[in-house]
């Protein structure tokens, strides 16, 4: 029996037509333009969004090349939210590798997330499809929210779990949801069709990203492939933080706290031992298990497909990973 998972088998054939966008797509008289996205892209990661985007086409039948635009627009949006999210939040490693702004510099790291939004919106403009531009337009707005709001809760140890969820619904699954739904309207899906795969999108966007939360204080940096600890020297209030400082020992919650309003990585095995000792990174996991099976239960109105079949199990193997 194979061990790729079906997702990744059903959209092999797509996604090889999606490098062939993204390669044409990021085509610019300007080198550096080229060198830093090339640098970027070729990176690699796990091309989710861009997957989501297709199987939610497919699912609905939608057969057309103009998926594979659709679903390189998607990942230029998110890996120019990675080169300005790399920026702000000063790090020096992402899968495993230099990130763009460690090798290049911030101003180029900046500008060139520029150009593949710009390039993400003329795409857009291309699918002559005002639905597609309305969508995207209001969730890369989102997603800037949300980056601003993480911004102001640095180091907030007041966060409570609902604020904590806003943001990463802002800041992540709605581009997960945006995904999903561009998927669904290319395909001419019907209202609640559309709205399922919307939601689908959005409730594995926060699994997928409580999950990332999880593994900053249970991974190791080779398997991650980002400096563990980097959300505590940052002064991240993720929801194992949350749970420890609620629910942990007196001496537990302390140390998370003095730790987090440090924004330093000298306390971080203090941390890790805190957060593992009261069982918040189980409690994180359950409440990434909660969202992935509400994600498997809004495919009902889907018709029965190996592609619903494979949004059932991404949703299963995102709580299950340990990159």
């Amino acid at each position: 029996m194979s061990s790729t998972p079906l997702f990744r088998t059903l959209t092999a054939d797509d996604m090889q037509a999606v490098d062939r966008v993204i390669r044409t797509r990021l085509h610019s008289d300007v080198v550096l333009i080229r060198q830093v996205a090339e640098y970027i892209i070729s990176a690699g990661g796990k091309r989710l969004r861009p997957v989501l985007t297709l199987m939610a086409g497919r699912a609905m039948g939608y057969g057309e090349p103009y998926l594979h635009e659709l679903a390189a627009m998607v990942e230029f949006i998110h890996t120019a939210t990675l080169l300005h999210d790399d920026v702000v939040d000063e790090s020096d490693m992402r899968r495993g590798r230099q990130t763009a702004n460690a090798m290049f510099g911030n101003a180029a790291s900046v500008l060139v997330g520029d150009f593949l939004y710009t390039r993400a919106f003329q795409m857009m403009v291309a699918s002559n499809n005002m639905r597609i531009l309305e969508v995207m337009a209001g969730a890369t707005n989102i997603i800037a929210e949300g980056e601003v709001l993480q911004l102001l809760n640095i180091g907030d140890t007041s966060l409570t779990e609902a604020q904590y969820l806003l943001v990463i619904q802002y800041k992540t699954a709605k581009l997960f949801e945006a995904a999903t739904r561009v998927g669904a309207i290319m395909a001419g899906a019907s209202t609640e069709q559309e709205q399922a795969l919307a939601d689908y999108g959005m409730h594995l966007g926060t699994a997928f990203q409580i999950i990332d939360d999880v593994l900053d204080y249970s991974g190791d940096a080779g398997t991650i492939g980002k400096s563990v600890g980097d959300d505590l020297a940052e002064g991240k209030v993720t929801l194992p933080l949350i749970y420890t400082m609620r629910q942990g020992s007196e001496q537990a919650a302390t140390t998370v706290r003095e730790a987090l309003e440090a924004a330093s990585r000298e306390r971080f095995g203090e941390v890790m031992a805190a957060v593992q000792s009261c069982g918040a990174l189980d409690y994180a996991r359950g409440e990434a298990e909660k969202a992935a099976e509400r994600a498997i239960a809004v495919l009902a109105p889907l018709p029965d497909s190996d592609y619903k079949t494979a949004l059932a199990e991404l949703a299963r193997l995102s709580v299950r990973r340990d990159a």
